[in-house]
């Protein structure tokens, strides 16, 4: 089994096309739109962002640090400092359902007076699955930084000079 990292041993970085003004509007922008909790400071600021990863889902606490990177660019980093997970109960119990059902559908075979609720189970397993799948999603600090990216970006159409 693979350890992961401590929080404070992660950071997440990102060039964007802006000076650090436009790159700190664009951090509390994203922030605003990811509905995150964004304090501006003059060079960073704090930010908790709601994160989720499959059946896992809480808040990524840390500090963001603005610097020039040069040649017009600037590096957003994210470095975060304390994390809080919890499991999504409604989807485990769901799934739990689905088990049951997949498991009916299963051993059927074995037990033949299981023949008339096989499909019952394999109707349950297949829709509490599929409630569950599709509400599944990743959003973390890598994403965010994405969406710092396309704030930060000058609009469509804009000569960059």
């Amino acid at each position: 089994m693979r350890e992961s990292p401590a929080v404070d041993e992660v950071s997440y970085s990102v060039r964007v096309a802006a000076d650090g003004p436009a790159a700190l509007a664009a951090v509390g922008r994203a922030a605003e739109e990811w509905g995150a909790a964004w304090e501006a400071g003059s060079s960073g600021g704090r930010l908790e962002l709601p994160v989720a990863a499959g059946l896992r889902h809480g808040r990524l606490s840390g500090r963001v640090a603005v610097s020039a990177a040069g040649t017009g660019e600037t590096e957003v980093a994210f470095h975060p400092e304390r994390s809080d997970w919890h499991l999504w109960g409604a989807a485990v119990v769901i799934l739990a359902v689905a088990a049951v059902g997949g498991v009916l559908t299963v051993i059927w075979p074995f037990y033949p007076e299981l023949l008339a609720a096989a499909p019952f189970g394999a109707v349950l397993a297949l829709s509490a699955w599929f409630l569950v799948i599709t509400r599944l999603h990743n959003r973390g600090a890598e994403e965010f930084l994405e969406l710092v990216t396309a704030h930060a970006a000058p609009p469509k159409g804009e000569d960059e000079s």
